[in-house]
Order: structure tokens, then C-alpha cells, then sequence
């Protein structure tokens, strides 16, 4: 069948007609042909019937995506040296689809004059939307409201909460990490962390200590904060383990202090896992498998966050309105050796 309608002259079906057919809204019908898994599958199926009824393919749908549009997306970060920005931007482009969407990417540096500058360039380029990537996970100051296209922030939240805003859920990350350690069979653990200035230390911190509270256990000393360095872990874990050497499990706010920790650890002649687990957060791979025994870490799933990100950018150009809101995106655990002895 022709990709044409009936609609007493010839034209290219278009994906409000299938959305008519279907008895749906033009939201829901491009979410049902893009796979979005918030649609039912009965609605799907009415969608697809409509679409095959019409002569509607696949590529219409980008083309009526993009219609009246550039097919480009702006993503503006001060994290391009890569440990956040990229996997948020490759579940972005996963999310976009190749060829469908193309992505601007803007080093700002933590310069507020050039992030401005990075921002008239893309609105000069006429993108569909812009997704903002922060470094940390602090809130970061709202583009504003007067823009001409959605704006959805990743990883760092905008400090308006009338923006739309997608963060790891820092406080699960730091309760998971207590859980999988008292799976093992530990119960005197230590907690060392980074700056506390950050968020996301004191958010770790705060389910480190909820997971064991709820266990019924008390932490072995305070948490420890400084930096987010492998001399930190080293330096912490000596003193944690001269002042109480009966420790056996220790969480690490991110995944250079671990690796710090399991130098002390070695040089003093203590086993990992059998003597003493650890486990890090970020699962920063070249750090993570490298590290002897491979790291245990939290995941911040932050491919998920970039195709999250996207997905909204989508709903808003298909009509969906930005709701002022964080949403609080779940890490997962990694297990590795540092914590299980794999044989």
C-alpha cells in the first residue's frame, strides 16, 4: 500500500492521521511506533493497525517528528572530560536513534559567560531541545523559562523546581551498598566518603547510615569525608583500621577512594574479600577492573539517564508539556571480587 490517505486529495499519511484512526492522542501514537514502553499493549496494537491501515511507515514517523523542525538536539555540559557526560550522551543518542537525531555538544568548563555563549549558538542553530548535563549532582542555576524549546537537566538538578530535572538516586546508591555487604555476612562497616560539600556525599551518607539503622546495626565511627582521591582512601583507611582494626566491610563514596582503600588494605596485610570487603560507587571502569581484586561498585545507570533524558525531550516536541519535577533514577549494584570471593 502507498504511504497516502484518503482525505479528498493525495498526500502522505501523517502520524496525526494514525493518531485520529486510532482514537489516540499524537503523544500516544508516536510513542506506541517508537517502542516507548509507556503505552499499553492493547493501545499499541490499535496504533500499528491504524498505522499499517494508512500506509503510515517508520520513516514517516521521523519525518513527522521533525517535521517544521532542525532534527537536532543540544546537550550543553562542563563535563567533557567524559566520566558523566558521555554514557549520558550515548543513551541519548540510543534513545534519538542513529541518523534520526543529531546531537550538538557543548563544553561549557564550568563558565557561566560561555555556557551563555553555548546557548545562543544552539538557539541560533534552531535545536529542537536541549538536554544540560552537570558535573556533580549539587543543583545547578536554571537556564530560565523564556527559552523557545523544552530543556530537560541531567544528572545535575536545576535549582527552579518548575524545570524537569533527571538525577541517580545518590541515597538508594549508599543503602544498596550496606545491603549487599551485610548479604555477605558483614556487620562492623565503615563508611569513608569525598567532599562534603558535594551532594552526593552527604546523599550516600545519609543511605549508608538509613540501611544500617535499619539492620539494627551501628556504623564502625563516623563517616569520613575529604576528597575524592585515592590518596584519601588510603590515608582514611589507615586510620579507620589503627583505631578499629575489627572493621570487615567498608563502603567508599566513589570508586578512587576504594582503590586507595585496597592499597592500605594490602599493605597491611589484610585479604579482600575474606578479611575485609569494599565496595565503590560510579563503576568507573577503568578504575573498577583494574583494580585488584575488581571492584565492587553502585552503577549510576547513567546510559538510562542520557535515553531518559531523551525520551522527555520527545514527549515535549510530541506536545507533552515539561512538568517541574527530579526524578530520582534508580543505580544498581555490580558485584565484582572486592566483595565476593569469585572463583
Amino acid at each position: 500500500m502507498s504511504n497516502l490517505i484518503s482525505t479528498g486529495t493525495s498526500r502522505a499519511a501523517t502520524l496525526s492521521d494514525v493518531a485520529r484512526l486510532a482514537g489516540v492522542s499524537t503523544s500516544t501514537a508516536s510513542k506506541a511506533l517508537n517502542g516507548r514502553g509507556d503505552v499499553s499493549e492493547r493501545t499499541r496494537a490499535r496504533v500499528i493497525a491504524a498505522a499499517d491501515e494508512v500506509g503510515f511507515t517508520p520513516n514517516a514517523l521521523a519525518q513527522s517528528l521533525t517535521a517544521g523542525r532542525t532534527g537536532t538536539v543540544g546537550l550543553l555540559t562542563s563535563d567533557l572530560e567524559g566520566r558523566f557526560v558521555i554514557p549520558i550522551l550515548m543513551g541519548a543518542e540510543d534513545a534519538f536513534g542513529a541518523g534520526q537525531v543529531n546531537v550538538f555538544l557543548c563544553d561549557a568548563r564550568g563558565d557561566t559567560i560561555r555556557e551563555q555563549y553555548h546557548l545562543k549558538a544552539l538557539l541560533n542553530r534552531r535545536v529542537d531541545g536541549i538536554i544540560v548535563v552537570g558535573r556533580q549532582t549539587d543543583p545547578r542555576p536554571s537556564l530560565g523559562h523564556d527559552l523557545p524549546l523544552p530543556v530537560v537537566y541531567a544528572y545535575a538538578p536545576s535549582d527552579d523546581p518548575a524545570d524537569h530535572s533527571i538525577t541517580p538516586d545518590n541515597r538508594l546508591g549508599g543503602r544498596l551498598a550496606v545491603e549487599h555487604l551485610l548479604t555477605c555476612g558483614r556487620t562492623r562497616i565503615a563508611h569513608i566518603s569525598g567532599d562534603p560539600t558535594f551532594a552526593a556525599a552527604q546523599d550516600r551518607a545519609l543511605g549508608f547510615r538509613d540501611a544500617m539503622r535499619d539492620a539494627g546495626l551501628s556504623p564502625v565511627g563516623e563517616t569520613l569525608f575529604s576528597s575524592w582521591t585515592e590518596g584519601w582512601g588510603r590515608n582514611a583507611a589507615m586510620l579507620l583500621l589503627r583505631q578499629h582494626p575489627e572493621i570487615d566491610g567498608i563502603v567508599c563514596a566513589s570508586d578512587q577512594i576504594a582503590r586507595g582503600v585496597l592499597d592500605t588494605l594490602r599493605d597491611l596485610g589484610r585479604s579482600v574479600p575474606d578479611d575485609v570487603a569494599v565496595i565503590g560507587y560510579d563503576n568507573w571502569q577503568v578504575l573498577a577492573t583494574n583494580a585488584r581484586p575488581e571492584l565492587t561498585t553502585i552503577d549510576n545507570n547513567l546510559e538510562e539517564l542520557g535515553r531518559r533524558a531523551a525520551r522527555r525531550i520527545f514527549d515535549a516536541i510530541d506536545g507533552e508539556p515539561l512538568e517541574g519535577t527530579v526524578e530520582n533514577l534508580p543505580v544498581r549494584l555490580v558485584v565484582r571480587g572486592s566483595t565476593i570471593a569469585l572463583r
